[in-house]
């Protein structure tokens, strides 16, 4: 070895495999960990023929299915699929995994279809504003960039506030097929340069229901929340019709497993996903889609539908299985971790798989190990001696926090995983006394059906020999009608067997609406509700920890080892958020609550 004490300083003081050896779906979208591209080759290579052949028109539609144990890869994989279209610019990326309601599967692709289309795509700019200016150029036999067309829109705009309106009267000539024009006025709103023109836009296109000042700014229709879910799917074929024009639309279907839920009909997320997937292939003009699961996924649940040939038909015209390392694969994948590790820290190695033996690696290849169980090993042979040991869960809540961070924006807004992490906090905390309250049950509310989902759960305790029963409703993200429909609900004690109501919110709720009246009741002293303000700093780590939670099994912790870390590091018990709620109520409207429009 060179006598260079940088490369011994950079071994001792940082270990590169000491991280979260699991890609998760917010990985998806980022640099993430260093791409190996002779592992499963055959797969990405099968992937990027499909894609081919569907932009050269040879096939409109094609079906992949990807089988394989936790380990293999499968995310590395889909990882690589995106990098390589986020280049090569050959089609648009669409990935979902996160699935809040099952009996709303076409509305929660709507949301994940726009939430992909944000991301940034081979020309620099949002997916969505390439397919903006795609139709743009179509309808105007112009070549814009996306740049410059987003430059180009607040030119116009600035001496004509119509614009948007005549471009999609223009768009609309050539464009016969659309059944809602407000899907090309909102898609042309992405252009904006305003941040939150081009937010409500997308939040639109997502089936959010807007503040109804932004809906007629933009000039886009506000539906009902029942019209939206049954306009979902009719929304999301149109807008994959419209991508369709202009190139083709990869969609990938990922993490199935780690939903472990049925909807009303009794199907699994991977059942009722892979229907969707059929249907969205049925009605599609073109496009790959690429549906990755366990094998016994596929035997036991897909295989098992009533209507298993029909679906497997279509989303599994071509199945790959990916397949173990081998000895060359072990050696491959360490050396290209190692390269960006000494890359990174500026100096240079001996050979391309130091400090390890390279006889060692080959032996463990003939383990025919999964990755995971690789750069397992190479954590735990490297120095550990050197550093404190880690909790076991520490790294994986840090790599979640990370994330909830970069997209906080978007689940700030997101009602149903805010309740979901508040509820987790809770249960948490059994048997603990907070703010006076010692609590003793984290409850569903018993309602009927048309009461559903405005309050999501109920806090139950002992506070000074009485038993408190606190109702909260997490009404962020929705107006109108829906808010109104959840504070009413809120003030109905005796309907839900409460004795006291909390609001979260981060907005403010407009004063001369009957949301506001029932807002006044709620806080007044005959009730002695709550309003506690949603503050972003308060609910990140609440969030992150219900993450490492739902993501257990692939970071292979368990649920006990995931509160014991919380309560070690009193994420749960010290957030001003939990207090708050739990606090005496001081009958108030917060003075920072954020205007609806900002």
């Amino acid at each position: 070895m060179s006598n260079d004490n940088g490369l011994i300083n950079a071994i001792k003081s940082h270990n590169p495999f000491d991280r979260p050896l699991v890609v998760r779906s917010q990985d998806i979208w980022v640099t993430g960990f260093p791409d190996v591209p002779s592992l499963n080759a055959h797969a990405s290579d099968a992937v990027f023929d499909a894609i081919e052949r569907v932009r050269t028109k040879q096939q409109p539609v094609i079906g992949i299915t990807i089988k394989a144990e936790r380990g293999l890869g499968k995310s590395h994989l889909i990882s690589r699929i995106r990098r390589r279209l986020q280049t090569d610019g050959s089609a648009l990326f669409v990935y979902t995994s996160e699935i809040n309601d099952l009996n709303r599967i076409k509305a929660e692709f709507l949301r994940n279809l726009a939430n992909s289309l944000k991301h940034i795509g081979s020309q620099g700019m949002s997916q969505w504003r390439e397919l903006a200016t795609a139709i743009f150029n179509e309808a105007y036999n112009k070549t814009f960039t996306p740049d410059e067309m987003v430059r180009h829109f607040s030119e116009v705009l600035k001496v004509n506030s119509k614009v948007v309106e005549h471009w999609t009267d223009r768009v609309l000539g050539i464009k016969h097929d659309i059944e809602n024009p407000d899907i090309i006025a909102a898609i042309l709103w992405t252009l904006s340069s305003n941040p939150s023109e081009e937010r409500y836009a997308i939040n639109w296109l997502a089936g959010q229901e807007l503040p109804q000042s932004k809906a007629d700014a933009l000039g886009l229709a506000n539906s009902s929340a029942q019209d939206r879910e049954a306009q979902a799917f009719s929304t999301v074929r149109q807008i994959l019709d419209l991508i369709s024009d202009y190139k083709p639309i990869v969609i990938c279907f990922d993490e199935l497993e780690s939903i472990l839920m049925c909807n009303d009909a009794g199907f699994t997320a991977s059942q009722v996903t892979a229907i969707l997937a059929k249907d969205l292939y049925d009605k599609i003009k073109r496009g790959v889609f690429i549906t990755a699961m366990f094998p016994q996924t596929w035997t036991d649940q897909i295989r098992a539908l009533k209507e298993a040939e029909s679906v497997t038909d279509r989303i599994a015209q071509k199945t790959i299985e990916l397949t173990y390392l081998k000895s060359e694969d072990v050696i491959a994948l360490v050396s290209q971790w190692l390269r960006d590790f000494y890359d990174e820290q500026g100096v240079t190695s001996p050979n391309s798989v130091y400090p390890f033996d390279e006889g060692k690696l080959k032996e463990l290849g003939k383990e025919r190990p999964m990755v995971r169980k690789v750069l397992q090993w190479c954590k735990e042979n490297w120095n550990t001696e050197l550093t404190p040991p880690l909790h076991p869960v520490e790294s994986a809540y840090k790599k979640e926090l990370a994330a909830v961070e970069s997209k906080i924006q978007d689940d700030i807004e997101d009602k149903t995983k805010l309740a979901n992490a508040l509820r987790f906090s809770f249960s948490t905390l059994l048997g603990q006394i907070l703010e006076n309250v010692q609590i003793t049950e984290i409850a569903d509310i018993k309602a009927r059906s048309a009461d559903q989902g405005y309050i999501n759960f109920k806090i139950i305790g002992q506070e000074k020999g009485n038993v408190v029963k606190v109702g909260v409703a997490v009404l962020q993200g929705v107006s109108g009608k829906f808010l109104q429909a959840g504070l009413k609900r809120l003030i109905e004690y005796k309907e839900f067997d409460l004795t006291r109501g909390c609001l979260l919110r981060s907005k403010k709720i407009s004063s001369g609406t009957k949301a506001k009246q029932y807002l006044d009741t709620l806080l007044s002293p005959r009730l002695g509700g709550e309003w506690v303000l949603l503050k972003a700093e308060e609910i990140k780590p609440l969030l992150a920890i219900n993450s490492v939670m739902k993501a257990r099994s692939d970071y292979e912790l368990t649920e006990v080892q995931i509160i014991d870390f919380a309560l070690q590091n009193r994420i749960v018990i010290d957030n001003n958020l939990i207090h708050e709620i739990l606090s005496d109520p001081s009958g108030k409207i917060p003075e920072d609550a954020i205007d609806e429009d900002i």
